[in-house]
Order: C-alpha cells, then structure tokens, then sequence
C-alpha cells in the first residue's frame, strides 16, 4: 500500500488527471439535469400556450397573449422568453405532442434543430439517432444540412456513411458542450463572453473595448457578444456600440482567421438587421466594422449603410477610429498576448 502511495505521489500528473475526471464527470451530470429539467419546462410551456390560443396563435387574440407572456415572462425571468423563442416551445409541444417520447440526452438546441425538420419520419430518424450516436448540436446540424438520412437510405455503404461525422465534425471538447447559452438563461445566470470566446479573441475583444471607450468620439458601449436568432439559427456580434454624435449603432465582428467574403457577407447581415429591427427613430443607420486579427496582419473592413451618399459616408469616418488605428490596436493586443 506505502509503495502504491509512494509510486502515484512520484506522478503528480496522475493525481490530476483522476481528479480532472471527477470533476468533468460532476460537471456533467449537472449539465444533463438542468438540461433535461429545461427541456421539460419548454413542452410544458408550449403545451400552456397552444391549450390557451389552439390553432390560432397568430391571430389577435393569440398574438397580443405572446406579447403579454414575452413582456411578462421577460420581466422576471431575464433573456430566452422573447415571442419568436414562445412560438418555438409552442411549436416544440406541437411537434412532440407525447412528452414521455421525449429524450433525455437531447437538449433544447438539438430540438431547437428538429423542429424545423417538417418530414415526421426523417425527424424521428435524426432524434433516435442523436440520442443513441451521442451527437453534439453541431454534429446534428451538419447530418441535417447533408441530408444524412436520405443519403444513409441510398447507400450502399451505410457504415461509411454513418462513421464520417467524426472527422468531418469531430465532437467538441467538454468545456464547450456544458458552456450552453440556453442554459445559463434557463438558470437567470449572466452569460460570460468568454462562453462564446477563445482565449485570443476574448483579449482582443477585451482590448478593443476599452480602446473604443477612451477613444473620445462619442462611443458608448451596448452590448457584447449581441444574441439575435433568425429562422432558428443563432448569431453573435461581438461588440454593439451607439454613438450619439452619429446617432448610430456601431457594430464589431473580429476575426482570428483570414478575412473572407462570407464574414463581410455575414456583417452586412448584421447591419440590415440592425436596421430593420433595432433602429430607433430618428437614428441615422448603423455601419459594421469587421477586423481580421491573423497573425503578422490587420485588416478593416468597413461596411457602410446601403443607399448613403459619399458625404453621408465621409461623416462617419470622421468619427470612427481609422484603419490605422484599429489596426495598430490589433497588433499591439496581439503583441501583448504572445509575449503574457
């Protein structure tokens, strides 16, 4: 017994790693309860609604209850009650009318998925088969999004076809699978950013904020780490600023990677968003910034409102911090990381 103490005292990687499992195993099985627990409350609140405004919900009566309920529930309850995020548990109840054919390992983000999937038996198909394969929510998306079922029934080969989800979509490691927006929502916990960021971005992203705040040009700071949710897919801007001398929303995207097409793309997403939903009156329309932090380079891109006029372009870039600045604000934040 002395010499096993004395061997595993010699190794105290050992030590930790059987300590580690402990507290992923706990981590986890906390993760499952609450997470069955929400899952449960969501039906449950579904099958409320659609009980109080039957088949009608978007009708008068149906529509000012949503409201009544959002505002409400809202009120107390913080983020995760808004209508759009009703009409999915309503829609949840609808979809799986029998609360015991349920699964317990699946999540609200993976139902969030199966809801949308309108064919009754390829949904039941990718619910049986996400509880029994174990699939992360990003597995699940990718099987959907690459008709998995429907290439599975064509093939030949079905044990290729069903093995290739691991290294086209390998699972991701545990951290990010108990770090759960919803979940933190569900238990009126304030999501931290760093539950959306790696180490890199968050110091960026850390940096940038307060550069922007002392820059003295009218920024004040909104949001971080901006949540919205279109046709049920979620979105994240990482900074969301007003600036009250340009009577505009600014919006920052930051990238680790290479700048492509498909992040400007994705920021002018974010600015007609912003203009069609969250503009106030009298607001001019906001501009989207995206930066590219690749290593050994900074780039800016600017994304201006549609349908303004060069003047109406030059006035805000007398305001907003330049290309050089930002880019120097990059590579100074870098700098300092590498060298932490």
């Amino acid at each position: 017994m002395d010499n096993q103490i004395e061997h595993t005292a010699n190794k105290p990687e050992i030590v930790y790693d059987s300590i580690r499992s402990f507290v992923i195993t706990a981590q986890n099985k906390v993760y499952t309860a609450v997470n069955a627990a929400m899952v449960i409350a969501y039906w449950e609140i579904g099958e409320q609604i659609y009980k109080a405004c039957g088949e009608n919900e978007r009708a008068y009566y149906g529509k000012s209850l949503m409201k009544y309920l959002s505002e409400r529930l809202t009120s107390e309850f913080g983020k995760g009650f808004d209508e759009s995020s009703l009409r999915k548990m309503r829609k949840f109840y609808l979809t799986y009318p029998i609360r015991d054919t349920l699964c317990p390992e699946l999540s609200w983000s993976h139902y969030r998925l199966l809801i949308r999937i309108t064919d009754k038996t390829a949904r039941d198909f990718y619910t049986s088969e996400c509880a029994k394969s174990a699939w992360s929510v990003r597995q699940l998306e990718r099987q959907i999004n690459t008709m998995y079922y429907q290439r599975l029934l064509s093939s030949k080969d079905k044990e290729d076809v069903a093995a290739e989800i691991q290294t086209s979509e390998p699972k991701p490691e545990y951290e990010l699978a108990i770090k759960d927006p919803y979940i933190m929502e569900f238990l009126q916990i304030k999501p931290d950013t760093h539950v959306y960021e790696n180490d890199l971005e968050q110091a960026l992203i850390d940096h940038l904020q307060q550069f922007l705040l002392e820059l003295g040009r009218g920024f004040s700071f909104v949001s971080r780490q901006k949540r919205f949710t279109l046709d049920g897919q979620d979105f994240f801007i990482d900074l969301v600023f007003y600036n009250y001398i340009l009577k505009c929303f600014v919006l920052f995207d930051l990238k680790t990677d290479k700048l492509t097409h498909q992040d400007l793309g994705q920021m002018q997403m974010y600015v007609n968003y912003y203009t069609r939903e969250l503009m106030n009156e009298g607001d001019n329309p906001p501009i989207g910034i995206v930066l590219c932090a690749e290593k050994n380079d900074a780039v800016v891109k600017y994304t201006l409102p549609e349908g303004n006029n060069q003047i109406f372009a030059s006035k805000y870039l007398t305001y907003l911090p330049t290309e050089e600045e930002l880019k120097r604000e990059l590579r100074l934040d870098e700098f300092r990381k590498l060298s932490d």
